[in-house]
């Protein structure tokens, strides 16, 4: 398994034929793009899940879950800013 965080517009290559990209999203949603020849099966999971009726096959499927919050070792970094404007001068404190 492999967890990569990706930036819009960002694409994965997976193989020969197979471009996952990353169109954007909000919190809860993330649009992507998959581009496959047309002989590549692509199916959702909640479609799969659907098919399975029986409740020992369903507990063999695989369940990801999102992270509530990046780690800090992941976060970008904000930067201060030491630059103040009054009374439309602009002065740097530096």
């Amino acid at each position: 398994m492999l967890r990569l965080t990706v930036s819009t517009e960002e694409y994965l290559q997976i193989g020969e034929n197979v471009r996952i990209a990353f169109l954007g999203g909000s919190k809860n949603h993330l649009r992507i793009m998959v581009d496959a020849p047309k002989d590549v099966n692509i199916v959702r999971s909640s479609v799969l899940e659907q098919k399975i009726t029986d409740p020992a096959e369903k507990e063999k499927l695989p369940k990801y879950y999102a992270e509530p919050e990046l780690p800090e070792k992941y976060r970008k970094k904000k930067l201060k800013s030491n630059i103040i404007i009054t009374k439309g001068n602009l002065e740097d404190n530096r």
